[in-house]
């Protein structure tokens, strides 16, 4: 189909779902999933997709099967950042490189317990995984974004973005490839996401997350399925045009011309999915557009449009517009809106390629998605989401994570719009339940949720409370802040881990043993992907990518230093006293 033909089609298309309205079009899209330009492929299974479909049914065939321990490894600090760690070559300012820097050793924090002298001896180990958050996997192409308020916060647009698959895909190499954890050798039982998975609450986004975590091939681009119709191809400054000769605001950092760069970024990519069973948990990105907007007709209407704003007028509008959303005084998007809607003729708007790929999905599309077959992996089905969570609009769950040791995934995402998080009193009444049936069960207790403690105003002083009351709680995990952060909680550690698409772009395993002398520990170990930390800019391969896409992330500008967090937050072993 040549191009005319395609954005004849697309406008065919978009023109029935705006019949029923974008919202309406959205709460469909669970049925007619394979309808995505610029999506995993389908008709014919690709070997990563029948490898996986073997897995799924291994996997279901030992579902009624009680858990069993495999055998464990010798502990090995290889593949994760008690090795090495990418980091800077040379000095000076401006754009730098990155190579293999020295690992980072491992904290013993006891500030809830004491750390005995022979526990090494006595440990016996009970599970251990890994988490994922924040890997934002993005459609760059996407009308929403608002790359123009770059000059007010460094995440509505970074320079590596379009390499978010890639970097996605070597993170989940990178697990494939450890083979148990570096503290006790348990073997790896499970990956769980807390939130953020996409950037703005489209399907394409959904689709290339689910693909890449259970296998598949992903083509990361929307509209114009022969070129990128974004803001690094727009000849504006304030954006870095990596193809062009241009001296954009970037290159006068440093940043280098790659020939190439978005033709490579918009090209297929292939993940083996991950070897291990999986979870996820929901993120104000993942239910929000724009990560805080109360999603409505318009925002649906646009996102699947033909239009995409490139820049503002002035600072001071782009200003205005951020401190409302910072201070929470526009949940429903409106100035955003009417902004949008006062430009629709504006030289400023560029015409792009419609596609209805990136309309907005609803929770339940979101729970619908992950029970696909063709997204069932390593299993389980669901991954972790039921039949229930659909009938009850929920997305909240429990798993068994190990024998005595239950996971709890909650859902801390306000729908009525804004950044910071909520759990309402449904949620609580229900998570009260199910902390009273594990303890009565006699099981340990590890709580999953996007929000910190900190960032969740309503209802987040509750859940405090409420995890104090039941010391079988052991840790609370989470992300958000993409910052590395570990907090003693009187009863239990909070820990939240970095992002994957800021730097340091890490990840975190997680194992939990009994000292046998009335203490638990929990170690903590951050990994990068696998990609290498040098990179190469004539490397466009799959795994080039990956390695520009972290030294990307380095040199962004405006990004934060101490997202990486003090020792004390990184590779740590956490005393807590046996309930």
């Amino acid at each position: 189909m040549n191009r005319s033909s395609r954005t004849q089609s697309i406008l065919l298309d978009r023109r029935t779902l705006l019949t029923a309205g974008a919202a309406g079009a959205a709460v469909g899209i669970g049925a007619g999933w394979g309808l995505n330009g610029g999506s995993a492929s389908a008709g014919q299974p690709t070997a990563a997709q029948a490898a996986a479909a073997a897995r799924t049914r291994r996997i279901r065939a030992r579902a009624a099967a009680p858990v069993t321990r495999s055998t464990a490894v010798d502990p090995s600090p290889a593949g994760t950042t008690l090795a090495s760690v990418s980091a800077p070559r040379g000095g000076g300012d401006g754009y730098r490189r990155l190579g293999d820097g020295p690992g980072w050793k491992r904290v013993v924090r006891e500030e809830l317990a004491g750390a005995g002298g022979r526990r090494e001896e006595r440990r016996k180990p009970l599970t251990a995984f890994v988490q994922f958050t924040d890997l934002h996997v993005v459609d760059v192409q996407h009308p929403l974004r608002y790359e123009y308020l770059r000059a007010e916060t460094a995440s509505a647009w970074r320079p590596q973005e379009a390499l978010s698959v890639a970097g996605a895909v070597s993170l989940i190499e990178r697990v494939n490839r450890l083979q148990g954890g570096s503290a006790t050798g348990e073997p790896l039982s499970f990956v769980i996401t807390t939130g953020d998975n996409t950037d703005n609450n489209c399907r394409s986004e959904l689709d290339w997350f689910l693909t890449a975590m259970s296998g598949g091939r992903i083509t990361p681009n929307t509209g114009d399925v022969t070129s990128y119709e974004g803001v690094q191809d727009s000849g504006l400054k304030l954006y870095w045009q990596p193809d062009d000769t241009m001296r954009d605001d970037d290159k006068v950092l440093g940043f280098p011309r790659i020939e190439g760069y978005l033709r490579a970024a918009i090209r297929e990519v292939n993940s083996p999915g991950l070897a291990l069973p999986w979870y996820s948990t929901s993120g104000n990105h993942d239910s929000l557009p724009g990560g805080c907007f109360a999603g409505d007709t318009f925002f649906g209407d646009f996102a699947i449009g033909g239009r995409k704003l490139m820049k503002l007028d002035s600072e001071a509008e782009g200003a205005r517009l951020w401190k409302t959303v910072e201070e929470g005084g526009d949940p429903k998007g409106e100035q955003f809106k009417e902004m949008l809607r006062s430009r629709l003729r504006s030289r400023d708007m560029r015409t792009v390629t419609p596609d209805p790929a990136r309309a907005p999905f609803t929770r339940q599309d979101w729970v619908r998605a992950h029970m696909r077959r063709r997204y069932a992996g390593a299993g389980p089905v669901g991954h972790g989401y039921t039949e229930a969570n659909l009938a009850e609009d929920r997305l909240y769950y429990t798993f068994r994570t190990a024998e005595g040791v239950t996971g709890i995934s909650l859902d801390t995402t306000r729908l009525d719009g804004g950044y910071p998080g909520k759990v309402g009193p449904a949620q609580l009444k229900w998570l009260k339940k199910e902390l009273k049936e594990q303890r009565k069960a006699g099981a340990y207790v590890l709580l999953f949720s996007h929000h910190t403690s900190t960032t969740t105003p309503d209802g987040g002083p509750e859940l405090l409370s409420l995890l104090h009351e039941n010391p079988h709680v052991l840790a609370w995990i989470n992300g958000h802040s993409h910052k590395n952060k570990i907090r003693p909680r009187g009863t239990f550690w909070e820990i939240s881990t970095a992002s994957h698409v800021d730097f340091p772009q890490l990840a975190r395993t997680l194992e939990l043993a009994d000292n046998g002398d009335g203490t638990l520990s929990l170690f903590t170990t951050l990994i990068e992907s696998a990609a290498p930390a040098r990179t190469d800019f004539e490397d466009l391969s799959q795994t080039g990518l990956a390695s520009i896409y972290r030294e990307l992330s380095f040199n962004s500008p405006g990004a934060r230093r101490e997202l990486t967090g003090e020792p004390t937050d990184r590779n740590t072993e956490l005393l807590l006293p046996k309930p």
